[in-house]
């Protein structure tokens, strides 16, 4: 009797079967890259004198891969990469569009900053506690955000980041630094709780957490699902993550704690991912939801703008300030996913890339200050300029830039979201985006007269043997001088935010991508 045979069963209706072009391994490249450096620094844990050198090539390294993915995104649109090769839904799609990448390095190259900063700032025992290893699994949580197209992979890059965070964080293990380790801790896993139970409630209602999905399906769920509150738990869990009114004090109550060079990266870095997530959620997956929500985004991050710079000018603490500044850049950004549209979204995104760059620039900025003057209060700070007058002129051009004055990388973001803002009549938006820039043209005004400009008292300003390592001088000013640069001649980045913007807006690039023949 013949043995019956079954037929072979069609795995292309489950599976990916072509292989995968070699390019697009640039997706998932810059996580593995970061894993695979961490894990070598672990392996390496007594050979603590090379892991300084072993991480700058790791993050030089990833800088190239960045650029490599952000090229060939430019050269062939949105690239997804699914694991397992299952189709998606079902399989964890990593999708990277002009946004993601561009996000991403802008991220490995503040990274490389600070890493190279940290060969005059970490000593042995923070080698010894682990300071390069949590880098890298820092920056790989950071890349996975920036690249994945699932809303709970989303989650768990979170998780990640926010681990290595808190070992950055208590490094040294000052009594100052275990309580901004709590306040930080507390309202960080608060939001990440509440962005788990959002992504339980939306799994619930679209049975399915693929980003390219969730979108396809958003309008067609509008009038069965509870898509204005899923938005809104959303906005809350994100607003938390980037700081914004009335969530914000955990951060400069916590960002003046660490060493300086994980202060820098926290600032350029950490909320940065908070709000990507959120321009990623409401402008893509659920943008009718989100201009219903508009005003109230927009009263936010008008708050946020006040409280910020409101709170700088107080401080006599150069690292609070800063802290302070870094919550008023978020309501810049805000405002911009309040006004919507091109011009909107796309001076939020060029606006999150400035700020990545100059925050993290005035944290190594203000580390040097403290190095030379002996403080990082304002008080003692004095006659800087006078001893260090290359140093004073970096400082004050990360100033104008913060500031959004011209020649420099804040400007342009600034006149994209006034523009943007007088475009829909939200005159008052407007106004509270020029005042924000004035106010906070004083606050940097006044630390550069107190700290720089003023002639030191009788023991005040530090040592004046006081010199400036050349791995603290060449991180700073090779960002103030991308800073300049990006003011100078801002036409290829505007151009690539703009398209970034469009490509949010209208997904339908990043719909194909993941769904080369049509949804299933």
């Amino acid at each position: 009797m013949a043995a019956t045979t079954s037929p072979p069963a069609d795995l292309s209706a489950a599976l990916v079967l072509e292989p995968v072009a070699s390019a697009d391994w640039l997706v998932i490249l810059p996580v593995a890259w970061c894993l695979a450096i961490g894990a070598l620094l672990v392996m390496l844990r007594r050979k603590i004198d090379w892991h300084p050198y072993i991480a700058v090539a790791g993050l030089a390294g990833l800088v190239i891969i960045d650029a490599l993915l952000l090229r060939h995104v430019l050269a062939s649109g949105p690239v997804t990469m699914v694991m397992g090769r299952w189709l998606p839904p079902f399989g964890i799609a990593f999708t990277v569009d002009l946004t993601g990448a561009l996000f991403a390095l802008t991220a490995s190259v503040v990274a490389l900053a600070g890493g190279i900063y940290s060969l005059a700032d970490i000593n042995d025992s923070g080698r010894r506690y682990g300071f390069y290893p949590f880098l890298m699994l820092l920056m790989a949580g950071v890349s996975g955000a920036f690249l994945t197209g699932d809303i709970f992979n989303l989650y768990v890059w979170f998780e990640v980041l926010l681990i290595s965070s808190f070992g950055l964080i208590v490094l040294g293990s000052e009594r100052e630094q275990i309580d901004g380790a709590v306040k930080y801790g507390f309202l960080n896993l608060v939001a990440t709780t509440l962005f788990l139970i959002t992504t339980g409630y939306l799994y619930a209602s679209f049975g399915t957490l693929n980003m390219a999905d969730i979108a396809r399906k958003a309008e067609g769920l509008a009038g069965t699902a509870p898509l204005m509150t899923l938005t809104a738990l959303f906005v809350l869990a994100f607003g938390m993550k980037a700081a914004a009114f009335p969530v914000n004090f955990w951060l400069p109550a916590s960002y003046h704690t660490p060493r300086v060079v994980v202060s820098a990266l926290f600032a350029g870095l950490l909320t940065k991912v908070g709000i990507y997530a959120l321009i990623r959620v409401t402008v893509m997956l659920l943008p009718v939801e989100r201009e219903e929500l508009s005003f109230v985004i927009a009263i936010a991050g008008a708050l946020t703008m006040l409280v910020g710079v409101l709170g700088a000018l107080a401080q006599t603490d150069f690292r609070r300030m800063l802290g302070y500044l870094v919550v008023s850049g978020i309501g810049s950004i805000l405002a911009g996913v309040a006004v919507g549209g091109p011009g909107g979204i796309g001076g939020a995104i060029f606006y999150a890339l400035h700020s990545m760059l100059v925050m993290t620039a005035l944290y190594l900025a203000s580390g040097v200050a403290a190095r030379l003057g002996g403080s990082f209060s304002l008080v003692s700070l004095a006659g800087l300029y006078r001893r260090h007058a290359g140093f004073a002129a970096l400082t004050l051009m990360l100033a104008f830039a913060v500031s959004g004055l011209p020649p420099f990388s804040g400007f342009w973001p600034k006149v994209m979201l006034v523009k943007a803002a007088l475009d829909i009549g939200a005159w008052w938006l407007a106004a509270v985006l020029l005042l924000t820039g004035f106010l906070t043209t004083i606050v940097t005004g006044r630390f550069f007269l107190l700290a720089y400009w003023r002639d030191a008292a009788s023991g005040e300003g530090g040592a004046a043997s006081a010199t400036i390592a050349p791995t603290a001088l060449l991180p700073l000013a090779a960002l103030t001088v991308l800073a300049l640069a990006i003011g100078l001649y801002p036409e290829p980045l505007l151009a690539m935010v703009q398209s970034a913007a469009a490509g949010l807006s209208e997904p339908s690039a990043y719909l194909d991508s993941v769904f080369p023949g049509g949804a299933p």
